[in-house]
């Protein structure tokens, strides 16, 4: 055998250019995370996610706020909590800042290693006034808890979260949070279709979840981490259901809604079985308010043509002017009615003479719990009246905080919100949750009438 035959062949240059050429592209299309610190994704859900190191509530912005994130994010905590407190001073309606105190005093004091950490999600982008209704409740409970001295000695930090009220940013935040192992619970999500995205992260990784918002039937029973402190759909339809049949005699009901809202969806069949039960009947138009050809005039025409002696609306909460749209083209003509979303600051200052009468149920009222002290601390606090939902997040705050002094685990948590005789504090009456994660309780009916610094207010029904 000659020597040639032994001999491997070198590969022509023109190999190690392309070889080269292939592998520098692969790093820069495949591993930017490796030349740039982190993958986009991560920068991304960095960008939605505070401790108190950046704003995201930016129409709650001042200047001391402002240092007070930029110190928060340096490490400086004692300069973040004169800041914060500087901001509250000139704006104590800010649940964001009060949070970021609070985070700041237990670093400067301890550092986070004595705290106990959970995670609020609102969609403090896409509607940063529901966010703050939310935000308010967390923070007025966290306040609370960490003046007594904290749950067993440890403070309680509150990270914020903004996930837009979108189904896929949800299920990137519920995995980027069930990752974290600090983080004990999660309050939220506030949008059904949010919550029911994410939902089966939580229960597959095992953090609870408690949303005081969210009221579609889908949630009831969905799982052993998932609960809320808001009644569940059926509930809330039905008293409604007999207030419009029975007592104000009105039998012929249209209905709009949005068929891309999970919650709408569950309002729309629950309260149509009410109706029926109650002896009234639905009648059926074409009224979407997610369609791109929604006409507020020809809907409102279809169903005085067909009958009609009211009229639902049940908007998402980030498409309320749809529904303000078609209270105005009604002009009176039908008696309105709504599920809880509309109860909100927007509905009345847009909506004024065109929402007088309006009729809904909400989980909560002030002016129904006289004898409970959550109604005048929030007032003292915030400087005015909250709504249900800055109840609701107050009672899933003060959920956690009750089972966080049983157990500071996740699992241990858990067993302490299923247990039969669990019982927290709320807003108005004890939490507690039935097997199913609901919680029980009948809603209160309220109607817009005159008065009130909008003009027009939200009124318990007598």
């Amino acid at each position: 055998m000659s020597q040639n035959t032994n001999k491997t062949k070198s590969p022509p240059p023109i190999f190690f250019i392309v070889i080269s050429g292939l592998i520098a592209f692969g790093a820069y299309q495949f591993v930017p995370g490796l030349l740039k610190g982190k993958s986009s994704n991560s920068a991304a859900m960095e960008s939605r996610i505070s401790l108190g190191n950046q704003i995201l509530l930016t129409s709650q912005t001042t200047a001391d706020k402002q240092a007070g994130v930029t110190a928060f994010a340096k490490g400086d905590y004692k300069e973040a909590v004169q800041k914060f407190q500087a901001s509250l001073q000139k704006n104590r309606n800010d649940p964001e800042t009060l949070i970021y105190l609070n985070n700041a005093l237990n670093n400067a004091k301890e550092g986070d290693r004595t705290s106990v950490k959970i995670a609020v999600s609102v969609p403090s982008g896409s509607n940063p006034n529901i966010a703050q209704e939310i935000l308010r409740g967390v923070a007025q409970a966290q306040d609370e808890i960490n003046a007594r001295g904290g749950i067993k000695g440890a403070g309680l930090q509150v990270e914020i979260v903004n996930d837009n009220n979108l189904p896929e940013v949800a299920k990137e935040v519920a995995a980027a949070l069930t990752n974290d192992p600090k983080i004990l619970a999660v309050i939220g999500h506030n949008d059904s279709t949010a919550s029911l995205a994410a939902a089966p992260i939580y229960q597959e990784k095992g953090l609870v979840m408690i949303t005081p918002t969210s009221s579609a039937n889908n949630l009831s029973g969905f799982g052993s981490y998932i609960f809320r402190t808001v009644p569940n759909t059926r509930s809330m339809t039905a008293p409604l259901a007999e207030y419009i049949v029975k007592q104000v005699r009105k039998t012929n009901i249209a209905f709009c809604y949005d068929s891309q809202a999970a919650g709408n969806a569950s309002f729309r069949d629950e309260f149509i079985a009410s109706l029926s039960a109650s002896g009234g009947r639905l009648i059926p138009i074409v009224c979407d308010f997610s369609a791109p050809t929604f006409n507020p005039n020809s809907a409102l025409a279809d169903a005085v043509s067909q009958g009609a002696q009211g009229l639902m609306i049940a908007s998402h909460v980030d498409r309320i002017d749809r529904a303000i749209d078609l209270a105005r083209a009604n002009q009176g003509k039908l008696a309105l009615y709504s599920s809880s979303t509309l109860y909100t600051s927007q509905t009345l200052k847009d909506g004024q003479k065109d929402v007088d009468g309006l009729v809904l149920p909400v989980p909560w009222h002030p002016d129904t719990n006289s004898n409970n002290p959550f109604p005048k601390n929030a007032r003292q606090r915030w400087g005015g009246v909250v709504n249900w939902r800055t109840a609701t997040s107050y009672d899933a705050t003060q959920a956690i905080i009750a089972g966080l002094q049983q157990s500071n685990t996740r699992f241990g948590l858990q067993q302490a919100l299923k247990s039969p005789n669990f019982s927290a504090s709320g807003a108005s009456e004890d939490v507690k949750f039935l097997p199913s994660g609901d919680r029980a309780g009948r809603p209160i009916l309220v109607q817009v009438k005159l008065g009130g610094n909008t003009g027009y207010n939200f009124v318990p029904l007598r």
